[in-house]
């Protein structure tokens, strides 16, 4: 069960079958940009959507919005330095700002980036810096619990290859959020720095599920089956030569993230350019009250207990939905499940969007919202002008928020899926109609597919 109890609540609409035809056209049958108000479940993201607790609440009150120098700050940077041993900590408003600063640092035009996988947002701040993102997945890792590791053997042979001085930095982000929410082990994120060591380059964590990868290693590798969670991320951190997050995650608040690093130089260079775009490197575009929420997030993500129940959900949850006839990637991580949409519905192609119609189909049937990670987010356009080039799987992805809903909610959801599951031979494909040059999927307007 919920190792807390529920102290405020919030209503939920219903909307009707209508109403949810109505807004899924309306809103170009992108369900990024369906309003929340005709959302039963939302299961878009765990980013951002946590439930804080009491003692953060408390905390907000204790917020110093002096501009300068504030005492949020040193609370926030005294809790980021115990858990991470790094030194410069760097706040800023949300992850993406805080990759796309360090990276456009580290990297530089004709540069390479290389991870175990580069999530949307990730690679777009790679290629903005002129740089490529390279993705080496260790797929067979998955059958061990470590389905997130990178790919060390391809890693050292890119290293070693005539043009591996354009890599300037290996990045793993823990947990990996494009390949099914999987763990990196301890050993994999060993083997990475001593390649790192060897050719000179910097080891980047993106940590914003930090907590969780921890507390997976101690569920998964016996090695560290007596570890804490929080003794086990310590030891992650230690291994690398600094980290960015996106604490909307594991910081178990709404807004805020974070760049923290050994290197002074390097850290300084982002203050700089954080001045410009983001605020004075104490406040980093966040309210004093936000770093105080984060600071205390920061300290219950850890808790055995919280982690233990957060795990078990998403195994619960993703047998129920096994058992409702949905290929789930097993195993599970913890903050989303993850469903094949085109071993559920081979009859789309990637070109066509397969998870992208799953989604849709369950929003029509329940009013549920979940966020598909196939081609529409991680395909590329085919220079030619012929149908994109497919991702590498089309996955779609329960997200669970922290601390909101309760097992009868989750019960609704697979009822639903269920429902979609049973019909997904009648389900159809989605065509791109207007789409950005860069994440796309935030925005893009679908249709369904001609002839359907």
């Amino acid at each position: 069960m919920e190792p807390f109890r529920i102290k405020a609540v919030e209503p939920i609409p219903f909307p009707a079958r209508a109403e949810r035809e109505a807004a899924l056209s309306t809103a170009g049958y992108n369900l990024f940009r369906v309003p929340a108000e005709v959302i039963t479940i939302d299961l878009l993201t765990d980013s951002g959507t946590a439930a804080m607790s009491a003692a953060q609440w408390s905390a907000l009150m204790l917020g110093d919005e002096s501009y300068a120098g504030a005492r949020s700050f040193t609370r926030f940077a005294e809790v980021v330095q115990d858990l991470t041993g790094y030194s410069e900590v760097i706040p800023v408003h949300q992850g993406r700002a805080a990759e796309r600063i360090l990276l456009g640092n580290v990297l530089g035009p004709g540069a390479v980036s290389v991870s175990n996988t580069h999530f949307d947002t990730t690679r777009a701040s790679v290629e903005a810096a002129g740089a490529t993102a390279v993705d080496l997945l260790a797929d067979d890792r998955i059958r061990l619990g470590f389905g997130g590791d990178i790919d060390l053997d391809a890693a050292e042979a890119l290293l070693a290859d005539p043009t591996g001085h354009r890599v300037r930095c290996m990045v793993l982000t823990v947990t990996n959020n494009a390949a099914g929410g999987q763990p990196v082990s301890l050993s994999s994120i060993q083997g990475a720095r001593r390649l790192c060591d060897a050719h000179g380059i910097p080891l980047l964590l993106d940590a914003s599920r930090f907590a969780e990868n921890a507390y997976l290693i101690t569920a998964r590798d016996p090695e560290y089956a007596t570890k804490t969670p929080r003794q086990v991320a310590q030891a992650m951190f230690a291994l690398a030569d600094g980290c960015w997050a996106s604490l909307k995650k594991d910081g178990m608040a709404n807004i805020g993230g974070l760049i923290a690093l050994r290197d002074r130089e390097l850290a300084q260079r982002c203050r700089a350019q954080l001045i410009e775009v983001e605020g004075y490197p104490t406040y980093g575009g966040l309210a004093g009250r936000d770093l105080d929420a984060l600071a205390q997030g920061l300290t219950e993500v850890t808790e055995p207990a919280y982690l233990r129940y957060r795990a078990e959900t998403a195994e619960w949850f993703g047998r129920q939905l096994g058992k409702a006839g949905l290929p789930v990637v097993q195993p599970t991580g913890c903050h989303a499940v993850y469903v094949d949409a085109a071993e559920l519905m081979p009859h789309i192609p990637p070109h066509e969007l397969p998870a992208t119609a799953f989604a849709n189909a369950l929003y029509l049937a329940g009013a549920i919202r979940v966020s598909e990670l196939g081609t529409l987010v991680f395909g590329r356009r085919d220079p030619a002008g012929g149908p994109d080039i497919p991702a590498p799987r089309e996955l779609v992805r329960f997200a669970l928020p922290r601390r909101v809903y309760t097992a009868s909610h989750l019960e609704y959801v697979v009822e639903t899926a269920a429902s979609v599951a049973a019909a997904s031979a009648a389900v159809t494909g989605y065509r791109i109609v207007e789409q950005p040059d860069a994440l796309r999927h935030f925005t893009a307007v679908l249709q369904p597919h001609e002839g359907d």
